[in-house]
């Protein structure tokens, strides 16, 4: 079944599965390396994870019988990330908690109500009280620099205004160029100049842009600042978001 509310599990599960990398990451500061029986093969982080648990095929390739053949009381999925259809298959047999995250409100909810599903709420709340306290040390009164953000390559991709990178662009006093746009739209060099585009960010992931990307596009932009970004900051919205506000602030200072 997919549970609805967090309390609805109804005991403190023994073996889970993650199949979001920064859910599996959370799990880990959660303190529940032996309650983990399975991981996606995009879950890197922790690195000692990535090397021992069980892999069950990616985020939108799901190894069904494999998950069934862990026997997990709990498995922690994404509305965005996983398919659909693959997490209702996974509920016919195994409670299902599927996250919705959009922006750091959701995004501390979420980890407040996987601390109550893993009878860890103690360890969630401490960390969500961190990540709040890491933000609101963010600088205040910022110059809103027109920016977009790149996640794709042939075509380019960017993000819009419903996602959780526009919340962070917010947060770091980046105007997204975008935000008029939903999910992740397709976009071009052209979209970019008509748009006047100030600062172009170019993600890590899930394409890894390079600075031979850069160079390309510089030539494209020579009155635009190009700069590569570590995506993992701007896009992995559980225990990563407690480091992310001192990466904006050498990135704000570099700027």
């Amino acid at each position: 079944m997919i549970l609805q509310k967090p309390t609805e599990l109804g005991y403190i599960p023994k073996r889970i599965i993650s199949v979001v990398p920064s859910q599996t990451e959370l799990l880990s500061a959660l303190g529940l390396e032996w309650e983990t029986a399975g991981i996606t093969k995009f879950c890197i982080h922790p690195a000692s994870w990535f090397k021992t648990k069980k892999r069950i095929g990616g985020t939108k390739n799901l190894q069904i019988e494999a998950i069934r053949n862990l026997q997990p009381d709990l498995v922690i999925a994404n509305k965005e990330e996983n398919v659909r259809e693959q997490i209702e298959q996974l509920a016919l047999d195994h409670p299902v908690w599927v996250t919705d995250v959009n922006n750091l409100e959701d995004a501390t909810k979420m980890i407040a109500d996987i601390g109550i599903l893993t009878g860890t709420g103690d360890i969630a709340l401490s960390l969500t009280d961190q990540i709040k306290t890491a933000f609101e040390g963010l600088p205040k009164k910022r110059s809103q620099v027109k920016t977009a953000y790149l996640i794709w390559r042939n075509p380019y991709m960017t993000a819009g205004g419903d996602t959780f990178i526009h919340d962070m662009m917010q947060h770091c006093g980046f105007d997204n160029i975008f935000a008029h746009k939903t999910r992740y739209p397709e976009t071009s060099v052209a979209d970019l100049q008509t748009a006047d585009c100030q600062l172009l960010l170019l993600s890590s992931e899930p394409y890894p842009f390079k600075q031979k990307h850069i160079n390309e596009l510089k030539s494209l932009m020579p009155n635009t600042a190009i700069i590569l970004v570590n995506g993992e900051y701007f896009s992995w919205y559980r225990s990563r978001l407690l480091k992310a506000p001192a990466y904006f602030k050498t990135l704000i200072n570099e700027l």
